[in-house]
């Protein structure tokens, strides 16, 4: 006889059905028992339970979940018993999985408490990247960027791992704009703080220029989470036209609502004067103050940045460096030199993504 359903924990859709075997197909799964991941997975898609859990478990709701994670063991093992299934896994399990099987298997209320207050719920539990446009999306394949091939930058690059390790130990971390010539790194470096951090519990979220209405409601989603989150916009820059730049000074400067103390802001861009301009849209010598007021409102954006890291253009010995450096190499021989200035000259110049598309086409 199958087991009773879990009254509040959600069971993933299909494993009731006459053939449950189908529910597993939908899931990329730990190796592992594949009925064990299934059901300990579903544990972080309760996802309002896990809000009021990590403020609080009333007496009676742990006596519920009690029960629940008594019904979910009984379930597995029915689920072994009669569907019995070997190893579907495709990867290895993360810490928060392993913990999320330990609560199932062994845990209690107070255990699925602590599991929550660790480590959230679903999809922050266990995805490190994710883009915004008024909805949140899952990146499955992040960018593995490496911040060790960024070279000529180090002094800016400590800078903003600083700024990010204070984030990450819960103090308050400055906002960042990385400005500069293209093809230097910005994007890189900013990518990279996820392949750094990301074991630590820093998530990535890349804001798209559709998404920057609705900040205020993915702060919500965000505030109160364990997770350390970086919002990331990149190759920011606007005409004058374009009034986004005012939301971006309401991240910076304060509006109604206030941003989570485990969120900090990173933009990238190709200039300081992130507003554009034209000589015509410059107010005369004797035009009204108002007028000059709306001009440096537009130039002072970069300003509210509290960290300004500048990337200034490559030169060759720079650029021959970090073809060395994305190719492992300590120093480049006389024909490699030769033939990675040619591919810059006859390419796009010197630049850090120049290099690496250089070391690419040779390797």
């Amino acid at each position: 006889m199958r087991p009773p359903k879990p009254r509040i924990v959600p069971v993933p859709e299909g494993v009731f059905d006459e053939d449950p075997i189908p529910a597993l197909l939908s899931a990329t799964l730990p190796h592992g028992d594949p009925w064990s991941w299934l059901l300990a997975l579903s544990l972080f898609q309760a996802d309002d339970l896990a809000r009021r859990m990590m403020n609080s478990s009333p007496a009676g709701l742990a006596r519920l979940l009690d029960e629940d994670l008594s019904r979910l063991r009984e379930l597995r093992s029915w689920l072994q018993k009669n569907h019995a299934l070997s190893d579907l896994g495709c990867r290895e399990a993360s810490e928060a999985e392993w913990e999320a099987l330990e609560v199932l298997e062994r845990g209690n209320a107070e255990g699925l408490a602590a599991l929550f207050r660790k480590h959230g719920y679903a999809p922050f539990s266990c995805q490190t990247a994710f883009t915004w446009n008024g909805e949140l999306a899952v990146v499955q394949t992040p960018d593995p960027a490496d911040i060790s091939v960024l070279v000529g930058y180090e002094k800016q690059l400590k800078m903003l791992l600083q700024s990010v390790s204070r984030l990450m130990k819960g103090k308050p971390a400055a906002s960042v704009l990385l400005y500069g010539a293209r093809g230097t790194g910005k994007s890189t470096a900013v990518k990279a703080l996820r392949t750094l951090f990301g074991p630590q519990g820093l998530r990535l979220v890349e804001i798209m220029p559709e998404g920057l209405a609705s900040l205020s409601e993915l702060m919500n989603i965000l505030r109160g989470l364990p997770q350390k989150f970086v919002l990331y916009i990149d190759d920011l820059a606007y005409d004058s036209a374009d009034r986004g730049w005012r939301k971006i000074k309401a991240i910076l400067d304060g509006a109604v609502w206030a941003r989570p103390e485990n969120v900090m802001l990173i933009a990238t861009s190709n200039r300081k004067n992130i507003v554009g301009e034209s000589w015509n849209e410059r107010p005369d010598p004797g035009a009204e103050p108002a007028a000059w007021d709306s001009l440096q409102e537009k130039l002072a954006l970069a300003d509210r940045f509290a960290l300004q890291l500048t990337f200034p253009p490559f030169d060759k010995k720079l650029y021959l460096r970090a073809v060395a450096r994305h190719l492992g190499l300590d120093e480049l021989d006389e024909a490699a030199k030769a033939a990675a200035l040619r591919f810059a000259i006859e390419g796009h110049g010197f630049s850090g993504r120049t290099a690496k598309q250089f070391a690419d086409s040779i390797s």
